[in-house]
């Protein structure tokens, strides 16, 4: 899993990576939290561009990468721990952004709202919140028709997560139920993408 996604979804997803921190008007200097951070890819993105970058996964394996990922690059602004997303291990209005990438679409909803809450929780009260993930309704493309196959062969609850997510709404879904304010959004990957720029 962990050489797929290294080798095959970080390169697809690295002029998204470089867009995020432009679009959301991050300066130096600014606490960014990702979570669900996997390979850690976006956070040393957001390292690179001089925030004080914060990534959790309840992944091992990823963290193992995210952790190799920054020593091979030396930031000492960037920091990774274990841990789940829906229980985070911050305390409330700690960060200016917290993000969440490619990462709300394969979880059942319950587990996607308590992401999201807990995201609104450790975001300052003017903070920004930071949502990519797949545009609903789904582009008509080649890029869909292969994302869609991908969701498919990963199979079992992560595909399950998938369809529900599609099927409520994607993200608008999300910002509803959380009522939570959109500042700016972007299409991204011919319409495949969509990041979202939100506030309490």
């Amino acid at each position: 899993m962990i050489f797929n996604y290294e080798t095959l979804v970080d390169p697809l997803l690295r002029d998204v990576r470089r867009f995020t921190p432009g679009f959301c008007g991050m300066r130096p200097g600014d606490s960014v939290l990702d979570v669900c951070c996997g390979t850690g890819a976006q956070v040393i993105e957001y390292g690179r561009h001089g925030m004080i970058a914060t990534g959790i996964d309840n992944d091992p394996t990823m963290l193992k990468t995210a952790l190799k990922n920054k020593a091979r690059r030396k930031l000492e602004n960037v920091s990774f721990h274990l841990a789940d997303a829906a229980q985070l291990p911050f305390g409330a209005n700690c960060f200016d952004y917290v993000s969440v990438s490619m990462a709300l679409h394969d979880k059942g909803r319950l587990t996607r709202y308590g992401v999201v809450s807990e995201m609104k929780r450790v975001v300052k009260q003017d903070g920004t919140l930071i949502f990519i993930d797949y545009a609903v309704p789904m582009a008509r493309n080649i890029w869909a028709v292969l994302s869609r196959m991908v969701e498919f062969l990963a199979g079992g609850d992560h595909y399950a997560g998938f369809k529900g997510y599609v099927d409520s709404g994607g993200l608008e879904d999300i910002l509803e139920a959380h009522h939570l304010r959109v500042d700016d959004r972007s299409y991204l990957k011919d319409g495949l993408m969509v990041i979202v720029k939100a506030r309490r």
